[in-house]
C-alpha cells in the first residue's frame, strides 16, 4: 500500500461561513497503480490531491504514505517527503521561464545538492526520454504546450518518486497531445514502477488509467466501471 487515507476532511473557514472541502475520504492506493478521479468543478479533487501531495494538511484524519502518517510531519519533514518521494505535473506546467528546459529539468537535483555530472546525465536522459533531445536548450517560451508538458513531465520523475500526483495534465492541449502526454506518463510510471493519481475533467485521460473513483460535494463516490 503506498497511500492509505482514513476518514479524511479539510474545512475552511470563510467569516462566519464553514465548509467542507472533502469531507470523510477513506482511500486506499496500491504501489504501481494508475488512479483517475474524476468530478465538476469544485468537487474537491484538486484539494484532495493537494493533500495526497503534502501542499496542505487536513483538518482531520489520517494520510499514510509509504507507511509514514503525514498528517504530523512538520514543514521540513513534509518539504522532504515532497522532494525526494512525489513527483508533480501540472496543468499550467510551472517552469521556470528564464530556465532551458533541461535547467528547468534538473532543478529539484540542484536544490538536493547533487554533483553536476550526474544532474547533467539525468536531466539529459529523461530528456531524450520524452523526446526532447533537440529541444534541451530552449527556453519555455520557445516550446509548444505539447512540448513543456514534457519538460514537467521529466522534471517530475528526475528524483525516481514512488507517487506522481498529475493535476489535470492534458487541460492546455489539444486532443492529439493529450494522448501523447497521458501515453508518456503510463510509460514512464510503468518503466519505473510509480503510482500515478491524476485529476482531470478529460475522458480520454479518465479512461487511461486501470482504475477510476469519482468525488462529487467532496464526498468520494462508488467505482466507476
Amino acid at each position: 500500500m503506498i497511500v492509505s487515507l482514513k476518514k479524511i476532511t479539510k474545512e475552511y473557514i470563510q467569516g462566519t461561513f464553514r465548509f467542507n472541502a472533502v469531507e470523510n475520504i477513506d482511500l486506499k492506493v496500491e504501489k504501481g497503480e494508475f488512479l483517475s478521479i474524476s468530478g465538476p468543478s469544485g468537487s474537491g479533487k484538486s484539494t484532495l490531491l493537494n493533500l495526497i501531495g503534502c501542499i496542505d494538511s487536513p483538518t482531520s484524519g489520517e494520510i499514510i504514505i509509504n507507511g509514514k502518517n503525514v498528517v504530523n510531519f512538520h514543514d521540513r519533514e513534509l518539504s522532504k517527503m515532497r522532494r525526494e518521494e512525489i513527483g508533480f505535473v501540472h496543468q499550467f506546467f510551472n517552469l521556470m521561464p528564464t530556465m532551458s528546459a533541461i535547467e528547468n529539468v534538473s532543478l529539484p537535483l540542484v536544490l538536493a545538492g547533487k554533483n553536476k555530472k550526474e544532474i547533467e546525465k539525468k536531466s539529459g536522459d529523461l530528456l531524450i526520454k520524452v523526446g526532447l533531445e533537440n529541444r534541451m536548450n530552449f527556453l519555455p517560451q520557445q516550446l509548444s504546450g505539447g512540448e513543456m508538458q514534457r519538460v514537467a513531465i521529466a522534471r517530475a520523475f528526475i528524483n525516481s518518486p514512488s507517487l506522481l500526483l498529475a493535476d489535470e495534465p492534458t487541460g492546455n492541449l489539444d486532443s492529439n497531445r493529450g494522448k501523447e502526454i497521458l501515453e508518456l506518463i503510463s510509460n514512464l510510471s510503468k518503466e519505473g514502477h510509480v503510482t500515478v493519481l491524476m485529476v482531470s475533467h478529460d475522458p480520454m485521460a479518465l479512461f487511461s488509467a486501470s482504475r477510476r473513483v469519482e468525488i462529487r460535494d467532496g464526498r468520494l463516490g462508488e467505482e466507476v466501471s
